[in-house]
């Protein structure tokens, strides 16, 4: 029997916590849809931006295990963000029959501009709230996101599961 089938506070709980959490993701993923949309990149190959933004050089499968994507859907961001002009294609240092991934000069320039518009946002967003409440809420977020990773099965080829 789970914990939560046990304790009715815990079931409770679970369900507030699953109505918070899906309430703000909807609001996000539209609110960044909309925003990132106007730079000629969706959300998906935004946040692909993002990750090889904080990664010099990765491959196709490093970049899907960490959009959660398999392989052949990152293929397909990758290579409208390399028509784009935003990522190229290298071969690899350690096997020349291997390519890298990396961020273009254009890419780099148009996931600051993205981001930054983002953060003037959030920074509004977080003047309603005093600096121990931010401090807390950054802090639980980020366990949050920890826990769920733990909680992510993933294959060893493209990190998602496939039931």
């Amino acid at each position: 029997m789970s914990e939560t089938a046990q304790n009715p506070e815990a079931a409770s709980d679970a369900e507030a916590l699953y109505t918070a959490l899906s309430d703000l993701i909807r609001v996000y993923q539209f609110r960044d849809r909309d925003r990132i949309c106007c730079y000629d990149v969706s959300i998906t190959q935004c946040h692909a931006l993002d990750v090889l933004t904080e990664n010099e050089a990765m491959s196709v499968n490093d970049l899907a295990a960490h959009l959660y994507l398999d392989k052949s859907t990152t293929s397909r961001v990758v290579d409208a963000l390399e028509r784009k002009g935003y990522v190229e294609r290298k071969t690899a240092q350690h096997d020349a029959r291997a390519r890298t991934l990396h961020m273009t000069e254009a890419g780099a320039t148009l996931q600051d501009k993205i981001k930054q518009d983002i953060l003037r946002e959030e920074a509004t967003l977080a003047e309603g709230f005093d600096q121990e409440t931010r401090a807390s809420l950054i802090a639980l977020l980020q366990r949050l996101t920890e826990a769920a990773k733990l909680r992510t099965p993933s294959d060893s080829s493209t990190g998602v599961d496939r039931c």
